[in-house]
């Protein structure tokens, strides 16, 4: 089976090790109209492809999966420049943001059918005249429930999802509607195991990770380090207890990070220290590293049992089967 990136189709089986959920840029609806806001493309693209070669070399990453939405700055001709430069393979994907920072206001006006024409053109023709394909379909969802717009946009993805087969990478907001969206894309005939439930590490409720893994999608803890959601200790020993209980198959781990953006991505005003602190750490390339979860995080779940042998498998197998749309393993304690 053949997986499309932005330099072109591979092999499933080339996939390798596998982040799921990070970004190279990303720029919120408005940010180009702010007259302060700088932005040195070439100076993007020298620090993203730093950052992949050093993911490539030191913690042998193959493939990066930016799941930017199309109205956040998604831009596949850096990615498949960045990709060539850098040597990664880099899967984007085609789809909106959730509707209080997203879903522009001329595609809130179409139908759900006009939207899934949208997302089959960008996943079978190309994105634009770039050539550039989706590999995987985005779904973004608020909290604490999913909206009526969000529902017509989750309604398209299923369509596109039934007609090409590519997989489907969603956001949740906090945390929240991960069941919810489990349950829409039931009714919309995509089944369990062609979803991967995102940013579920921001719950820090076990039973809420188990409604989404009983009910057999793959589970995101995708925001690695991203403590002022949950510490990392919280998301270390929820990642545990998924591997303890048999469910390390339908773990995906990643970060969520930036190589950079435009304008002020935060919802709130950062305080003067907030800013020195990040000032200092992007001073020492410590900021939104994303190498975090290899030297950081991932010492933090040796530290819990989970072993070796676990980490490779959700950081390759998990990946690779997602994307194959191989049914999961019936014996889930493997």
């Amino acid at each position: 089976m053949m997986i499309e990136t932005v330099t072109g189709a591979i092999p499933v089986e080339n996939l390798g090790r596998t982040l799921m959920h990070e970004h190279l840029f990303i720029a919120f609806p408005g940010a180009w109209f702010d007259p302060l806001a700088t932005f040195s493309r070439a100076d993007l693209i020298a620090e993203a492809v730093r950052r992949l070669v050093q993911l490539r070399t030191d913690h042998d990453v193959r493939t990066f999966v930016d799941p930017c939405p199309i109205e956040l700055g998604r831009d596949v001709t850096l990615m498949k420049e960045v990709s060539e430069k850098a040597g990664m393979q880099i899967i984007c994907t085609t789809g909106f943001y959730y509707e209080e920072r997203g879903l522009p206001f001329y595609w809130r006006a179409r139908t759900e059918d006009e939207i899934a024409e949208l997302y089959i053109r960008e996943i079978t023709h190309g994105i634009g005249e770039t050539g550039v394909k989706a590999g995987a379909l985005k779904v973004s969802t608020s909290a604490p429930a999913v909206t009526d717009q969000e529902k017509k946009f989750l309604a398209a993805a299923c369509i596109a999802q039934r007609v090409t087969g590519v997989p489907i990478i969603t956001h949740t907001t906090d945390g929240c509607a991960g069941p919810e969206q489990q349950k829409l894309f039931a009714i919309g005939g995509v089944a369990a195991h062609r979803c991967l439930i995102g940013h579920c590490c921001s719950n820090a409720d076990h039973h809420y990770h188990r409604r989404i893994v009983d009910r057999g999608s793959y589970i995101g803890f995708d925001q690695i380090g991203a403590n002022h959601f949950q510490p990392d200790e919280v998301r270390a020993s929820n990642v545990a207890k998924l591997v303890r209980d048999g469910f390390r198959s339908q773990v995906m781990m990643s970060m969520d990070r930036l190589c950079g953006h435009l304008g002020k991505p935060s919802a709130r005003r950062l305080t003067s220290e907030e800013i020195a602190r990040i000032q200092d750490l992007k001073s020492r390339r410590l900021w939104q590293e994303h190498t975090y979860m290899f030297t950081d995080f991932i010492p933090m779940l040796r530290a819990r049992g989970v072993l070796e042998t676990d980490i490779v498998s959700i950081l390759e197998d998990n990946p690779r089967r997602f994307f194959a749309g191989t049914v999961l393993p019936e014996n889930a304690l493997y």
